[in-house]
């Protein structure tokens, strides 16, 4: 049996990469299910539940922004570390004026989004639905959460707020094929990427489940 949790996100800034972007950041149009998952476990994580996204919202307008931002060409080897670890002396550093390299990105600006969402149990401890979606209400209605979520990349926060009367209206009409976009990573399958085809009617996408004939590998 699933239980349902309705709740607003919406910030600033927004990016969503696309996974066939190799260098520089280009955000899918919309929020991606796994990013509403984050945010999900950001505000409310436990083993004994497990979080599926059953449909998005788009409430405001779709608008995208360029930007340049200074990124890090590398990262410190691992050899560094332990060496590091085991000696106590060895200089863990890098130097960015070495390594600084200018990167542009396309990302999302005035996002707004409701998730429509449900958990169900991972096993058999600690199977109390009541308890679970208070737990999470409370939490969402107080701004509480294990982390600051984010929408997509971590210097954009993520604002939310539970819905608690009717969802509010998208500024979005029509319907809109916005191709394919990433579902989630299935890790017990060596991390394959799931993808499906996004195709928003009147401002709302309908996620299909994890296994559903129209998730694609």
């Amino acid at each position: 049996m699933a239980y349902g949790i309705k709740l607003k996100v919406w910030g600033d800034y927004a990016c969503f990469t696309r996974p066939e972007m190799k260098v520089e950041r280009v955000s899918y149009d919309v929020i991606t299910p796994s990013a509403a998952r984050g945010i999900l476990e950001a505000i409310y994580w436990k083993p004994s539940i497990v979080w599926a996204i059953d449909r998005i919202h788009v409430l405001n307008p779709i608008k995208f922004d360029n930007v340049r931002r200074n990124e890090l060409a590398g990262k410190i080897a691992m050899g560094t570390v332990q060496r590091a670890m085991h000696d106590g002396i060895s200089p863990v550093e890098v130097f960015i004026e070495d390594e600084r390299q200018q990167r542009a990105a396309l990302i999302l600006r005035d996002v707004s989004y409701v998730i429509e969402a449900h958990f169900t149990f991972a096993g058999d401890e600690d199977n109390n639905p009541a308890k679970h979606k208070e737990i999470f209400d409370r939490r969402a209605a107080r701004g509480q959460c294990f982390y600051r979520p984010y929408l997509g990349c971590r210097e954009y926060p993520a604002y939310f707020e539970p819905v608690i009367d009717e969802i509010p209206r998208s500024a979005l009409e029509g319907e809109d094929d916005l191709g394919w976009m990433l579902h989630d990573i299935d890790f017990e399958k060596g991390m394959e990427s799931k993808f499906f085809r996004v195709v928003m009617r009147n401002g709302i996408i309908e996620v299909p489940n994890r296994n559903g004939r129209e998730i694609r590998s």
